[in-house]
């Protein structure tokens, strides 16, 4: 049987434009399923495996590198020398963080506690943590800032009781008991004659009150409601606003817990975030698009106006009374100890406060703090942040321990707390977020093009099958009139 090539020209012409339509539907469904498919799987709902599991317990391994100053001229500095320090470490801590406590309320939100565990991992530390180092001391030295201003008795009876315990400026101890805590009769004193003078009820350290310890009750939005609530903090320990600082916009709870954000974000997005360590919200900026393991994202860093004080960025006065630009006081939700917080080494900070301490050397690259965030999904795929802790010292009259330092705002530690995906998860993550995205992508623009290569084959077949046909109708004309005439021809031999 013949093969009508016209009609099967024309079927692939019909093909070619099904295969175009279809193509030309995907580009505008595709993206709409991806995003709805994006929603579905970031709303916080048990059900939910992966994004779930992410959101309660932190799949991906946490550290945080200490490094602590060591002080190498204490008895210059109570001469009113500038100080010298050394950097040492980093001493490293595996992190482990999980929420419990989760509930879920009826209007949308879901509350928990988040327990934190450091644990030290010497293989990756550049020291022990029987390493000693020498620092200033807190008790002391806080105190006396505190001390200042109350009569001059209180102030020499306090030198007397510092004496008592044996306690000087500068402590000379290893890393482990600076960390976690150390015995201390002045701490007992305290405790005893002098409540709620200092935050800790048993031994005394930096990280005393992190390990084994939680953030808070925190009460965010899932995002059932609206995708572009979810993760946001509706509330911290029950308060919608803080007690600390002076204006309505610095005691504001923004943003999230830090762990996500909602998705969907662009260049112009921020990640705004509430960090109980640091008493306030937070917001970082957009500062570069980038890449990890065939991962887009975003990256986002601390404007220069995070630690401003209030003459350089109005919107800070809330945070003062303040210092130089580049710390922020913390006093107000530190028991009033004159604790200031800061990137490390000074970086992004008034190049004054380098004066004054000899031994920094700030960089964007060593001490920079960024998120990298999936901007499709909120889901950061890596992590820094990294603090300083400074303690502001000075003479104080009455307390002799004080000797003559000249006022200086003294960095004691700094801290990076890191992480990023890795593993299976990162493989899970892209392929269902960036290879089939880009498949289907690839797809409908391949049937686009292969359904417009066939029409354009097809016509051109078509043509060309038609050109090549014989004009059956003049065959057909010149049969008829071959017949006529013969016939014409018969008749007028009969008549003859």
């Amino acid at each position: 049987m013949a093969i009508k090539r016209p009609k099967v020209a024309i079927g692939f012409i019909v093909a070619g434009v099904l295969m175009v339509l279809f193509g030309t539907i995907m580009c505008f469904v595709v993206p709409l399923v991806i995003d709805d498919q994006i929603v579905k799987h970031t709303v916080i709902d048990p059900k939910n495996d992966l994004t779930y599991t992410m959101w309660k317990d932190i799949p991906v391994p946490f550290f945080m590198s200490v490094y602590f100053f060591n002080v190498l001229n204490p008895a210059e500095i109570l001469k009113g020398e500038k100080p010298m320090v050394e950097q040492r470490g980093p001493y490293v801590y595996r992190k482990q963080c999980q929420k419990e406590n989760i509930t879920f309320h009826p209007n949308g939100t879901v509350s928990y506690r988040e327990y934190r565990q450091y644990h030290f991992e010497p293989s990756m530390s550049a020291g022990n943590e029987s390493d000693v180092v020498t620092i200033p001391n807190m008790l002391v030295l806080g105190a006396s800032v505190m001390m200042e201003n109350l009569p001059y008795v209180l102030r020499l009876m306090m030198s007397a009781t510092f004496k008592t315990f044996k306690e000087g400026p500068f402590l000379t101890k290893p890393v482990g008991e600076l960390m976690w805590g150390y015995d201390s009769g002045l701490v007992d004193f305290l405790n005893q004659y002098l409540p709620g003078m200092i935050p800790t009820s048993g031994k005394f350290g930096l990280f005393s009150e992190f390990n084994n310890s939680n953030t808070g009750l925190f009460t965010v939005f899932t995002g059932k409601d609206d995708i572009r609530k979810v993760h946001r903090v509706d509330s911290w320990n029950g308060l919608t606003e803080l007690p600390y600082w002076r204006t309505a916009q610095s005691n504001m709870i923004n943003g999230t817990a830090g762990q996500m954000w909602p998705p969907f974000m662009t260049k112009q997005s921020t990640l705004p975030f509430y960090s109980p360590d640091a008493c306030r919200s937070m917001e970082l900026v957009y500062q570069r698009p980038g890449e990890m393991n065939g991962i887009p994202l975003y990256r986002y860093v601390a404007p220069k106006t995070l630690f401003a004080n209030g003459t350089d960025y109005a919107p800070n006065e809330g945070f003062c009374p303040c210092r130089q630009s580049g710390l922020l006081n913390v006093s107000s939700c530190r028991h009033n100890s004159p604790v200031f917080i800061s990137h490390p080494h000074f970086f992004n900070a008034d190049p004054v406060l380098l004066d004054y301490v000899q031994g920094l050397n700030p960089s964007e690259e060593k001490h920079g703090l960024f998120i990298d965030i999936h901007p499709q999904t909120g889901v950061p795929l890596n992590v820094s942040i990294r603090l300083q802790l400074n303690l502001y010292m000075k003479k104080v009259s009455g307390i002799t321990e004080t000797g003559k330092i000249s006022d200086v705002v003294m960095p004691m530690i700094w801290f990076e707390e890191n992480g990023y995906i890795d593993g299976p998860i990162v493989n899970t993550f892209r392929t269902n977020l960036v290879v089939l995205p880009t498949v289907l992508e690839y797809l409908q623009y391949i049937l686009i093009g292969l359904g417009l290569a066939t029409i354009i084959i097809a016509a051109v077949v078509y043509r060309k099958v038609k050109s090549n046909q014989p004009d059956h109708s003049n065959l057909s004309d010149g049969i008829k009139c071959s017949s006529a005439e013969e016939r014409d021809s018969l008749l007028q031999d009969d008549m003859n």
